[in-house]
């Protein structure tokens, strides 16, 4: 675990350590390029300031997941159990992420208002496609004999997929949350840009238009923490949600050395 944190450190030292060498040397002032250092202090320095928008942001980035968790596993099984339904659905999910988000995020808050409910809806657009295609194509790469076998034991659809299906999925299932949860924030960052009363997106914003881009690194410096705090956790849920397959392969090894 360690040495997994030793490589990322070092390599973001080093960068640092150029960016800050680069600025300094340069001259060029604050407002056009600061300082690691200078960002680094405005963060934690005026992080009474920047935490009540990172936790509106927080908000809006969990309330996205949320619902896009209650859309996306459902739909992926309802279109896994009908085919037909994947075939009428299919266009309309990839035509959901070929609109770019700069054109929708202004009719969400012109629909919505300024309010939580647009950045939300914002969010989850983008994280649900990930996660529904995954899980799906989780269900489809299941053995086929293990099929077979459920069907021979009298198992319904229903019985197969929670004890079969679900449990062969998982993997897929987490792969395609990772990637959610990962580009989260750009939901919920651009909703913020196009029309928002607080959050990080909010004061991006607002600090580009007064030459604060101190305060905007430090902004997308919390945006970034947020991230890889939620990348994470969907890691320590995959481990905690799998632990059954560790030990499967722990036994698998144990016998092939045996």
């Amino acid at each position: 675990m360690k040495r997994s944190w030793t490589i990322p450190a070092g390599i973001l030292l080093v960068m640092a350590g150029i960016w800050e060498a680069g600025s300094r040397l340069s001259g060029l002032p604050d407002f056009i390029l600061p300082p690691p250092s200078r960002i680094l202090q405005v963060a934690v320095g005026h992080a009474p300031q920047l935490l009540p928008h990172a936790g509106i942001t927080l908000v809006e980035i969990l309330a996205g997941i949320a619902l896009a968790l209650a859309v996306a596993v459902p739909l992926a099984v309802a279109m896994f159990a009908r085919p037909s339904l994947e075939n009428a659905l299919a266009p309309f999910l990839v035509a959901s992420q070929a609109i770019p988000v700069f054109a929708l995020a202004p009719l969400l808050v012109v629909w919505m208002g300024y309010g939580l409910a647009s950045k939300v809806l914002m969010a989850a657009v983008i994280i649900f496609f990930p996660i529904t295609v995954s899980l799906l194509e989780g269900f489809r790469s299941c053995d086929p004999a293990y099929r077979v076998l459920f069907r021979l034991m009298g198992a319904d659809f229903w019985q197969t997929l929670r004890r079969l299906y679900w449990p062969w999925a998982l993997p897929y299932f987490f792969a395609g949350l990772r990637v959610g949860v990962s580009v989260a924030t750009i939901g919920a960052v651009i909703g913020e840009w196009v029309g928002a009363q607080q959050g990080l997106g909010y004061l991006m914003i607002q600090s580009n238009a007064r030459l604060k881009t101190d305060w905007v690194f430090a902004a997308i410096l919390w945006l970034s923490l947020m991230g890889l705090a939620l990348w994470h956790t969907v890691g320590w849920l995959e481990r905690h949600c799998m632990s059954w397959k560790d030990r499967s392969t722990q036994t698998s090894q144990g016998g092939s050395i045996r």
